[in-house]
């Protein structure tokens, strides 16, 4: 197995020491309850380059900004009673708000990518909350890998992935629910999904007794992450959709659920939350395999988790 040199375990000496890394315009990978991180100081427009350059992703592509503290959202973004009402009940966790602007300040305008909006969450992760409050400033955070590549949700993911582009990497063990977060538009009267993710869209509606509408944007012009055609891809074809009787011999197979044959089995007991939280890290050992050319993968239910799942796999087999 290979050993990477910046990787850090969870001491208290490390998180200061990256949290020194983010103060000074560095770039931190961190972990979440969703995916690793690439975080950088939210008001450094220099450190969020480095974030763009690192990915190589494009600057019109916006970013999620993390904190770790409610109270604080009313000082950086619009809020109103149903803001502050979501973020009691589902923050810490897989939710990200897009808000409007605080202000005009112009060193927020790179990780907003120029709209007058701003994306942001709070990670329901140990490590994160401790690593942002010891910043002492919201940590702008992508997921931690190349543009358009299999989103990390280990330590060694990232490593792997971008190597010494990273100052230091925290080291939090496997993230638990492992798609991105859900990311809902609270800037219309309406609450608008712009990307399904680990919290379902009927939890929302549950919560707030509102129809929660759904849009897929702009891959021209994305107004949130994850909106483009081409994302998550690993780097051999992938076919989705496809039932156990249909796979072909150069095919490696992901299942879901009570398929036979598989290779790797999302959740052989057809349980979501276990798939998605599978998904990405199947999805690499899919690619790093040479006995096939190609992935297969079962159809998955469009209910709960499914809704990201079927978003992500979608992307990810898109072929441009």
């Amino acid at each position: 197995m290979m050993t990477y040199n910046n990787i850090y375990t969870d001491t208290p000496e490390n998180i200061k020491r990256a949290a020194q890394i983010i103060q000074n315009g560095g770039l931190v990978a961190f972990p979440t309850d969703t995916v690793y991180g690439l975080g950088a100081n939210v008001y450094n427009p220099k450190a969020v380059a480095a974030i763009f350059a690192a990915k190589g992703r494009p600057t019109f592509d916006p970013l999620i900004s993390h904190i770790a503290e409610i109270d604080f959202l009313p000082e950086y973004a619009q809020t109103d009673d149903r803001a502050i009402a979501l973020a009691k009940h589902f923050w810490p966790g897989p939710l990200t708000f897009v808000l409007k602007r605080k202000d005009n300040n112009p060193s927020l305008d790179l990780v907003c990518s120029g709209l007058p909006n701003i994306a942001v969450r709070m990670p329901n992760h140990p490590m994160a909350l401790r690593l942002i409050k010891e910043s002492g400033v919201p940590i702008a955070a992508p997921s931690a890998n190349k543009f358009k590549c299999i989103s990390p949700t280990t330590a060694e993911h990232v490593a792997s992935g971008l190597g010494d582009k990273v100052d230091m990497i925290l080291d939090g063990g496997p993230c638990a629910i492992g798609v991105e977060t859900t990311i809902i538009d609270l800037t219309t009267p309406n609450m608008v999904m712009l990307r399904a993710g680990g919290l379902s869209k009927e939890a929302i509606e549950e919560f707030t007794g509102e129809k929660v509408l759904i849009s897929h944007g702009d891959p021209n012009k994305p107004s949130a992450p994850g909106q483009l055609l081409k994302h998550y891809a690993p780097r051999i074809p992938m076919r989705i959709n496809v039932p156990e009787q249909e796979v072909c011999d150069d095919e490696f197979f992901i299942g879901f659920g009570n398929v036979k044959g598989a290779h790797l089995n999302l959740s052989p007991t057809g349980d979501l939350q276990e798939a998605a939280a599978h998904l990405f890290a199947y999805m690499r050992l899919a690619e790093s395999q040479s006995e096939f050319k190609k992935i297969a993968m079962s159809p998955i239910p469009m209910s709960g988790l499914g809704l990201a799942i079927n978003d992500r796999i979608k992307r990810a087999s898109y072929q441009e």
